[in-house]
């Protein structure tokens, strides 16, 4: 899990360039700059970013040869909700519940579908463990 989910413009745009890797085989410094395209950028300033979201926990690295290979700690929506969490994690239940409920009340109807299809989600899937729960217990006794 990350230490510090929040990134600054640099940073997201470092981990767009991670995230879309296909091959999943890691960039070097040298391949992340080259695919900065729309930034002038010096080589050591990419080697920084890459090294502060390594320390951040957002990226792994690799010795490959005699350079470093960054890959992604995680997908890009689990850092996103981990970002959205951190901040709700200092708050009492009732405070968070309040924040959740005001940030929904401002939700577009798209983004609302897209929550009450995750909640499906959670829900079936909460189904699902209860049920294999209820069979161990049915097994155990």
């Amino acid at each position: 899990m990350p230490k510090n989910a929040s990134l600054g413009g640099l940073e997201r745009a470092v981990m767009d360039i991670l995230w879309a890797d296909e091959a999943g085989d890691g960039l070097s410094v040298r391949e992340v700059l080259d695919r900065l395209t729309d930034r002038d950028l010096a080589y050591t300033t990419v080697m920084t970013v890459l090294s502060r979201l390594e320390t951040k926990g957002v990226t792994t690295r690799e010795k490959h040869g005699r350079s470093w290979r960054y890959h992604p700690s995680s997908t890009r929506e689990s850092l996103t909700a981990e970002a959205m969490r951190s901040p709700l994690d200092d708050l009492s239940g009732e405070e968070r519940q309040a924040a959740i409920l005001h940030f929904l009340t401002e939700a577009s109807p798209d983004d609302l579908a897209a929550v009450r299809e995750a909640m499906a989600a959670v829900e079936t899937k909460g189904d699902r463990s209860r049920r294999r729960r209820g069979r161990g217990e049915d097994s155990a006794g």
